[in-house]
């Protein structure tokens, strides 16, 4: 059976500073710019999970989107919209809040779950703006 790929897109709104803690406002300024003004920043996010696998012959599925889009709801979603991404959310504690590491970090925090449901994670893509957006393959 070929291996077939179908995504889910989700979106979210939410609010960062990127600072290292323990850096000067004017390292920080230096490394991060305007993103790293105090008073935080928000973007509305795009967030887009690819899954792979085998179609079942007799659904005809990969896997029901209703569940991925409950377990990214549940897993990610949830916890991320209209919050601070440096305070409010759990897996992103310890982590400069950027979007590379938001990736990697909803990658860790769904990659399990999908292979319960008989699918395999493929990418994680964030679009962050109109001309920003970040995939992580799990690499």
């Amino acid at each position: 059976m070929p291996i077939t790929y179908i995504t889910r897109r989700e979106r979210f709104s939410a609010a960062h500073r990127l600072f290292v803690e323990g850096y000067s406002d004017e390292k920080n300024n230096d490394i991060y710019g305007i993103c790293s003004r105090p008073n935080m920043h928000g973007h509305n996010y795009e967030l887009f999970v690819t899954i792979r696998g085998e179609v079942n012959p007799t659904t005809g599925y990969i896997m029901n989107l209703k569940l991925l889009s409950k377990l990214l709801k549940e897993k990610v979603i949830d916890k991320l919209d209209h919050s601070n991404i440096n305070i409010d959310v759990d897996f992103m504690k310890g982590l400069v809040s950027t979007t590379e590491n938001l990736a990697i970090a909803i990658w860790n925090c769904i990659e399990a779950d999908i292979k319960l449901l008989g699918a395999e994670l493929y990418k994680v893509k964030i679009q962050e703006t109109e001309n920003n957006f970040v995939e992580y393959m799990g690499e």
